[in-house]
């Protein structure tokens, strides 16, 4: 660890209570940029000229390392995010370990290709790293999201610079500790905090973040950087008559609680063919107002959905609620679960207009919209009527219409039988959105091409 260049420091906020859990955090401002920047351009080549196999096994060591110490990292994570212990402990810790395994084996695989020479000559296509790259985590999941973005750049022979959010980075700034004892030489940096600087020497920039496309304009207006980003969405989920509601109604009320809405891929709309509407509508109420109990501290074991992150995010979150009512009718919650902290009591809407604000923004919180609808076709336009289009889900028995409708849907992820599955894709297959969900693709082998570029030889 190094200090930062200028006295700017921060503090670090208990969701539960707004209580301060950590002060004097450094913040990484231009010249810290710089800094960190110099480092990675100088370790590149040593880093992408390093054997696939001593790369593997650096990769391999901090993955074991992660997993040694999950729960100090679980404690770091809670203590001032969303994410509940129990549930980094069971998914988002193993999880973030499986992807750095699952890309250490990348290393050595990643080939080229070779053309016929029946013109005289030989073309060659290999895939080169791109250098010196930076990444940006949200506040809803620095590890998963540091997992995402480090273990396919590092394993494809960049160097990385890692900055958390403001409100989360304790989990990453440890990160920076296992990352030395990993054996990375000074390919791994984490920034913490600071400014988005849109630095010439980057050459590609990964994020996760609500403020994307100032990011995006940054990236383009500075060296023409790569980007891959992710922006959030509106999911819908499309329940059939003949589907099995023992089945769709827990996934869509998981899909939507979990985080207590904080994430992007919360499936936030729910299509219920008319003639079960009433139906979908009691059930998911009663399965929502037996879910108050499992609200509570993240540091909880036992507690599954964790407080809003702060005060700003739960009046915002407010705000789109009071607003609803004025487009739709509140079947359940609509208000804070307890006098104290940032606990939303979780919403059901039903019948908004298409257009209203509830139907088509992120609201990022627990917060759903029931929709009836009378046909395919219908219910089609209706899922795809939004900017985003990160996931969505079907709930039918018909699997030609389940395959049909999964297509139709304008996402980059569909469900069927099931909703909000990332841990289902996790390494495996490609993760991203379609519209103004974002650009690119994170895990599974389509990520590599994000940290590559091909280069043509022809030989005579």
């Amino acid at each position: 660890y190094v200090d930062a260049q200028t006295p700017a420091r921060l503090s670090c906020y208990s969701t539960v209570n707004g209580s301060i859990v950590a002060s004097d955090v450094h913040e990484a401002m231009e010249q810290d940029v710089d800094t960190a920047v110099t480092a990675a351009s100088i370790a590149f080549p040593s880093w992408a000229a390093l054997s696939n196999e001593k790369r593997a096994q650096i990769l391999h060591k901090f993955a074991d390392l992660m997993e040694r110490d999950a729960d100090r990292l679980a404690h770091l994570e809670a203590v001032c995010n969303v994410k509940p212990v129990k549930l980094l402990c069971e998914y988002e810790l193993p999880q973030a370990v499986n992807i750095f395994r699952y890309y250490a084996g990348w290393c050595g695989k990643i080939h080229g290709e070779s053309y016929p020479t029946n013109d005289g000559f030989l073309k060659i296509v290999q895939r080169e790293p791109l250098g010196v790259c930076a990444a940006i985590t949200a506040f809803n999941a620095p590890i998963m999201g540091m997992a995402m973005k480090a273990a396919p750049c590092l394993a494809t022979g960049n160097t990385l610079i890692l900055k958390s959010s403001e409100r989360t980075p304790l989990s990453t700034i440890y990160l920076g500790k296992l990352a030395n004892e990993a054996g990375f030489p000074r390919v791994f940096s984490i920034s913490s905090l600071g400014e988005d600087i849109p630095h010439m020497g980057i050459n590609q920039i990964s994020f996760s973040a609500g403020v994307g496309k100032q990011i995006a304009q940054a990236a383009s207006q500075s060296n023409l950087k790569r980007i891959t980003l992710e922006l959030g969405g509106k999911s819908p989920s499309i329940i059939f008559p003949d589907a099995k509601l023992d089945i769709a109604i827990p996934w869509c009320v998981n899909g939507i609680l979990v985080l207590s809405g904080q994430v992007c891929f919360a499936s936030s709309r729910v299509y219920v063919r008319a003639s079960i509407k009433q139906q979908v509508v009691e059930l998911m109420q009663t399965s929502f107002e037996a879910k108050y109990e499992l609200f509570g501290d993240p540091l909880d074991k036992e507690v599954e959905f964790p407080p809003l992150v702060d005060q700003a995010h739960f009046c915002k979150v407010k705000g789109f609620i009071d607003r609803g009512k004025k487009e739709a009718t509140l079947i359940t919650g609509g208000d804070a679960i307890s006098s104290k902290g940032h606990w939303m009591r979780p919403t059901i809407f039903v019948d908004p207009s298409p257009n209203a604000e509830i139907s088509r923004e992120e609201i990022f919180g627990p917060v759903v919209v029931i929709i009836g609808f009378n046909d395919e076709e219908e219910v089609i336009a209706q899922a795809n009527n939004t900017q985003f289009g990160l996931a969505g889900a079907v709930f039918t028995q018909d699997i030609n219409r389940a395959l049909r409708v999964a297509s139709a849907i304008s996402s980059g992820m569909v469900g069927v039988s099931c909703c909000g599955v990332l841990d289902a894709s996790v390494p495996f297959v490609p993760f991203g959105g379609y519209k103004q969900s974002g650009l690119g693709r994170e895990l599974g082998q389509e990520a590599l091409a994000e940290y590559t570029q091909t280069k043509t030889i022809v030989v005579k």
